[in-house]
Parts: C-alpha cells; structure tokens; sequence
C-alpha cells in the first residue's frame, strides 16, 4: 500500500474539492480504488502505488482549477480524469488567465478546457478561424466574447453576428412582421449571447449606432466588411457558394470566426455543406486555424456528453445515412 500527501494551503480550496457530502472525493476515490481523506491542511491517498500516482495528478490538476476560480464539479472531475489517463493533465495550468470578458452579472468569461483555450488563442493570433464541433463546447459563446472584448479594446469598430435562415428540421411557415422579425428566431442565439455580456440597454444602443450587427447571412452578399469581428454561426448549413462568397467579404484589420457542427447538418440531402468543403480547401494556409473539438470539451451537462458518444457509436456502425461524413 502507498500513501501520499497533497499541502492545501486554504481550508476553502479543500471544501470546493470536497464537494457537498464528499461527492467529488467520492468520485475520485471510486475512479483509481484510492481511500481520500481530509487532515486539517492536507489531503492524504492511500492504495495502490499506481492508483495513488493518478489520483494525487487528478488532485492537483482540480486545485489548479479552484485556484483559477473554477467551481468543480462532476463535469470537471471527468475532464480531469480523461487528461491523467492521456498525461495531459499539466497543460490545465495554461487555463489559469485573466478571463476573456465579465458579463453583466459579473461572471468572468474564460476557456474550461484545454481545446478552448487552444480556439481562443488561435481567435487571437489569426485572422480566420474555424471552430468545429458537438453542441455545448462553447464555440459560438466564446466567439462572442472574444468579439466583444476586441470592441471593447477598440481594435475594430464592428461586431456583425450571422448564421444562415435553415430551418433545424422543422416548418416555421409564415412569419409575421418585418425582415428583422421573420429572421430574429434563427439569430436569437446570437441575441442571448451578446444580451448576457453587454446588457440589454448597450446591445440596443450599439445596435441603433450601426456597431452590432445581427443579420441573415444573405445579408452579407455584395459587401466588404472592413474593421470589423465577424462570426459566422451554424455554418453546417450553408452552400459551398455561400460560404466562398462569405469568405470573400473579408476586409481590412477584420476578422472572421466560423462555426459549426458537422454532424447536425439541416441541408437538403442534395446539397454540399458548405463547411465540410471549407474545411478541405482551406486545410493548411497560413493565418487560418481550423480548431476540432470533441465531447471531452462540453461544458454542459455530462448527458450532453453521453449522448454524443452515443451517437457517434452509432453512425460508426453505419446505422445512418449520417450527414457529417459528407
């Protein structure tokens, strides 16, 4: 039998650890077989060599997600245990940042996984970026978020939000209203997002001054789209044209987030996305990141993680005519 001891410098840090009634020590422990307990600043393993090895990894790599402000939780815990089993678990120190932006109640907006962390660095350094991946890793909110940081830094002096007007497998039929009314149910998303980290009142007034622009993708034919932060959402389901004549909007000191899930593409059978051909042709070229992630990067809830493993179980063994191997 081994024992180890993990120094835990604040009582706090070992109560979030902890969790309500022990739940995440209980986790842990069932994971590597390891007994867990808790002596006044120290966190003591015991069991097999091996297993305490992994459980004290599993343990610092959570401290040094409650010293960045993270609240764990079984999601957290999973993650983590999916890092040590791939000795990964170290990278989690580079999450430790200031944040990408606050919201309007205050949250701080940063990466919880090492894939978004590698997205938004790559939003930072290059000029197009493709995100591309299962629903719940956060690729849409995060662009939105990095957007709203550059204007608030005034590094471009417009947001523009679009997503093409593709029913997801249901007949909206005839909308009432206006342009803007007939096409606010495809962009409300793109709404909430920007709503949570800038508050109503700002959302309207930028809007009103022609800063944020929340629009249709047909909208973007025909224009150069100069200092601006543009992302493009829900990019499954657009037309290989549509996507070249999007690409071809790029202006100066802009620019461009593309993001996507290939797996839920709602486009006649007929047709090609847009983002798979995207994908290909712009493998490989220079101040363009293509970022994949994967359902290790969910950050909702584990179900959510479960039913995409689910599913790609299923269409591996060819139980569906499965739009995302197009």
């Amino acid at each position: 039998m081994a024992e180890k001891l993990i120094n835990v410098e604040r009582m706090e840090t070992i109560l979030n650890l902890f969790g309500n009634y022990d739940e995440n020590i209980n986790l842990i422990q069932k994971e590597y077989g390891v007994s867990i307990l808790s002596r006044g600043g120290d966190i003591k393993i015991t069991g097999e060599e091996e297993n305490v090895f992994s459980a004290s990894k599993a343990i610092d790599a959570l401290i040094a997600m409650v010293n960045n402000g993270e609240t764990i939780n079984e999601q957290s815990i999973r993650y983590v245990f999916s890092l040590v089993r791939e000795k990964t678990q170290e990278d989690l120190y580079k999450l430790a940042s200031d944040g990408i932006c606050v919201t309007i109640s205050g949250r701080i907006v940063k990466p919880k996984t090492l894939g978004q962390k590698k997205y938004t660095d790559a939003i930072k350094d290059k000029t197009i970026v493709l995100g591309v991946g299962p629903a719940g890793t956060g690729k849409t909110y995060l662009a939105v978020a990095m957007a709203v940081k550059a204007f608030r830094a005034h590094e471009i002096n417009k947001i523009i939000l679009t997503r093409p007007a593709v029913e997801a497998g249901e007949k909206l039929g005839f909308l009432p209203g206006d342009m803007q009314n007939k096409v606010d149910p495809y962009l409300r998303p793109l709404y909430d997002a920007l709503f949570e980290m800038l508050g109503p009142e700002t959302f309207a007034k930028q809007q009103e001054r022609g800063c944020i622009e929340v629009a249709p993708l047909a909208y973007m034919r025909g224009r150069t789209l100069d200092d601006s932060f543009i992302i493009l959402d829900e990019a499954q389901n657009t037309t290989p044209e549509q996507m070249k004549m999007f690409l071809t909007r790029l202006g100066f000191n802009s620019k461009i987030v593309i993001t996507g899930d290939i797996t839920q593409i709602d486009l006649p059978d007929s047709r090609r996305s847009g983002l798979i051909e995207a994908m290909r042709v712009l493998k490989g070229i220079d101040d363009i990141s293509i970022n994949l992630f994967t359902e290790k990067d969910v950050v909702r809830h584990k179900l959510v993680q479960d039913i995409i493993k689910a599913y790609e179980k299923y269409y591996e063994k060819g139980n569906s005519n499965h739009h995302g191997k197009g």
